[in-house]
């Protein structure tokens, strides 16, 4: 079937925040064979184009002139490797939580960790999801995507994306550049959980569980995770909305020494990451509203639309914050998602 474009479609369905803009031209993917009408599309309107997976990191200020296309790409394969490693491939349409709980159904663990994010499969390399000590550089070989400037499809290794904390070069170098198809991992039959990041090994002794099974400690990630973050249907939000920012080791021992309380990981050599989200509770902001715009009150990283807030709102809120952390700690934080128009 051809690739169906629309004019002047509500976006509300498709992002999290719920802002209800409007895309110029609009259109569903649901298929490889799709690409090429595409492809002529865009060569023939001559305009520019947005691809969305779940939309749950976007924040629309604005009605968009360009086409906003959904990438709902479908298909999961699975088969063992000679080293006993297992490689699972999915469509980058598909939704990203139900992946990992398929991964886990087929006895193919490694990606339990980032159950409960939300989004598709083919956003998550773009942005470098990671959740409780994993992220997706660790578990991914490689992706297929398809090139909007020369109509080619093309391969990336882990290692040629270039992935770097909440980013990668398809965010970072080549935004909106390539659509993902499918992307691979290398996943373990052997369950081995990661418990050292975000009190998981305290919530299972909490529970008194010290051999959780796959699909157990899946539940447990979605548990903790609920008890933290809104989910979008229930509250519009994309996530956490700033990255944790990383600093030279000297500025943030600085820091320390003048707020014994900040909460410091160490990084990459000479590098030291604050949590962004201790910066902006130790300010008051936690639970607080500028209109339907808001601080999630049991998160203050999340930033969240109580209703009726725009993006302008949920941007003008977001630079409050960042003012307010700046004065007070010399530190700039960066907002996570990307901001259209």
């Amino acid at each position: 079937m051809s690739l169906q474009f629309q004019e002047n479609i509500s976006l509300k369905p498709y992002n999290s925040f719920g802002f209800d803009v409007s895309a110029r031209y609009f259109a569903l993917l649901d298929s490889i064979e799709q690409l090429a009408d595409l492809r002529e599309f865009m060569q023939h309107q001559a305009i520019p184009v947005l691809l969305i997976g779940g939309g749950s990191n976007l924040v629309l200020t604005a009605d968009l002139d360009l086409l906003v296309v959904v990438n709902r790409i479908r298909g999961l394969h699975i088969s063992d490797n000679p080293d006993g490693t297992v490689s699972v491939t999915a469509g980058g349409g598909e939704d990203w939580h139900q992946f990992v709980r398929w991964t886990l159904e087929q006895g193919a663990y490694g990606l339990e960790n980032l159950s409960l994010i939300p989004g598709t499969v083919g956003a998550a390399p773009i942005q470098n999801i990671g959740a409780y000590g994993v992220e997706i550089k660790d578990r991914m070989l490689s992706l297929e995507a398809f090139d909007l400037e020369t109509g080619e499809q093309v391969v990336f290794t882990s290692a040629d994306c270039q992935f770097d904390y909440r980013d990668s070069i398809f965010k970072s170098r080549f935004p909106g550049r390539y659509l993902i198809i499918a992307v691979t991992f290398t996943l373990s039959r052997e369950f081995t959980p990661v418990l050292h990041y975000g009190g998981i090994s305290g919530q299972l002794a909490d529970r008194g569980i010290t051999s959780p099974e796959p699909l157990q400690f899946s539940d447990l990630i979605c548990e903790v995770r609920n008890s933290k973050l809104p989910q979008p249907e229930q509250l519009g939000n994309a996530g956490s909305f700033f990255k944790n920012p990383v600093i030279p080791e000297d500025q943030a021992q600085q820091l320390k020494q003048v707020f014994p309380g900040m909460v410091v990981f160490a990084d990459k050599p000479g590098y030291s990451k604050l949590a962004a989200g201790w910066l902006i509770d130790q300010l008051g902001w936690k639970g607080r509203t500028q209109g339907d715009a808001g601080v999630y009150e049991k998160q203050a990283l999340v930033l969240v639309n109580h209703g009726n807030a725009t993006g302008t709102d949920i941007v003008e809120l977001a630079g409050a914050i960042q003012a307010d952390v700046y004065k007070q700690y010399g530190v700039m934080l960066e907002i996570e998602p990307r901001c259209y128009p």
